[in-house]
């Protein structure tokens, strides 16, 4: 028997100790936060994005455009204020923080 084995995807090698997603506490904040854009009218769709250097959680006005905002969790931030941003549609940084609860509790999403 052998206890080394390593799970190999697409010839890379994935460490099953390393997450590759929001944390539950963290996705619930997020959902929180869309199930009041969304009674409010303002979000209709969301999208998650998940790559080995983040993960963004897309949200879209209406199905068809391209994502209005994007939260996005950094897993290897070159800065501890990078860990979590809200980036527009173009990618560009509008927020970020190293706290994802006072990054999206400090927005005020109706004039971004």
């Amino acid at each position: 028997m052998t206890k080394n084995l390593k799970l190999v995807v697409n010839n890379v090698y994935l460490d099953q100790n390393k997450k590759f997603f929001f944390e539950k506490k963290e996705l619930k904040i997020i959902l929180d936060l869309y199930a009041k854009m969304v009674s409010e009218g303002s979000w209709k769709d969301y999208g998650l994005n998940i790559s080995s250097k983040q993960v963004g959680f897309s949200v879209f006005k209406n199905a068809t455009e391209n994502a209005k905002y994007q939260i996005c969790k950094n897993f290897k931030p070159n800065n501890k204020n990078l860990r979590y941003l809200v980036t527009d549609s173009k990618g560009e940084i509008l927020k970020n923080s190293d706290n994802l609860e006072n990054l999206l509790r400090n927005i005020n999403w109706k004039k971004l």
